[in-house]
């Protein structure tokens, strides 16, 4: 892609516009699929959100077969858009991600960004320290980074010029047990991706000074 065809695409897409645009859409095209390599392209995108010391412990499950959508339909309570997306994503948190330390420093080694001795030193910090976290603390770290991936996935399909909804409405042990998901790890949200059929419903949103307060709480 040239410099002028990057910037026609930015220009087309401001970023204010897709944070904007974006609607949880809950019926869509079933005609309309997403290949692989597009779906490929998205996932990487969304995997530059951040993450606790850059572990990024989310795992993808993409389910695009419409005999598995048919399978996730029960365990996801019915809803309608299992069936019609092109697929649904199932964001998992890996609860041993930190194993991973030493390849992504090591990464980061090959690129020039860290000394090696420094990333040494931060993969001996990171693996014991979250080999000796209690279960449920890993959860809820892995669980805040599956939000913010899911997050960044929904706002670059969005800039693509696809839609989303994401799905805490499922049985997740029936999810992990029909779809073979190993234990370490976590079911933390589904994503159904596709074409609009309908448009997702405007909504509102509080007024920001009932939301952010400066400096303090207010007492009650």
């Amino acid at each position: 892609m040239s410099v002028s065809q990057l910037s026609q695409t930015v220009e087309e897409q401001p970023f204010f516009n897709v944070i904007q645009d974006r609607r949880s859409v809950r019926s869509y095209d079933p005609n309309v699929k997403i290949s692989q390599e597009e779906m490929n392209e998205i996932l990487q995108q969304a995997a530059l959100a951040p993450s606790g010391a850059n572990l990024q412990p989310w795992r993808f499950l993409v389910i695009d077969s419409q005999e598995l959508k048919q399978k996730l339909y029960p365990i996801a309570f019915n809803q309608q858009q299992v069936i019609e997306a092109s697929a649904v994503i199932a964001v998992l948190g890996d609860l041993e991600g930190y194993k991973l330390a030493e390849k992504i420093y090591g990464m980061a080694v090959d690129a020039g960004y860290m000394p090696a001795e420094t990333a040494k030193s931060f993969v001996e910090r990171y693996q014991g320290l979250f080999a000796s976290m209690p279960p449920e603390t890993v959860l809820q770290k892995v669980s805040i980074d599956g939000g913010l991936v899911s997050m960044q996935l929904m706002l670059v399909a969005r800039a693509k010029g696809y839609d989303t909804v994401p799905m805490g409405g499922f049985d997740q042990a029936k999810f992990s047990e029909a779809f073979d998901i190993p234990e370490r790890y976590a079911p933390i949200m589904l994503i159904a991706i596709g074409k609009a059929a309908n448009p997702g419903h405007p909504t509102l949103r509080l007024p920001v000074e009932d939301i952010a307060y400066f400096n303090e709480m207010p007492k009650e």
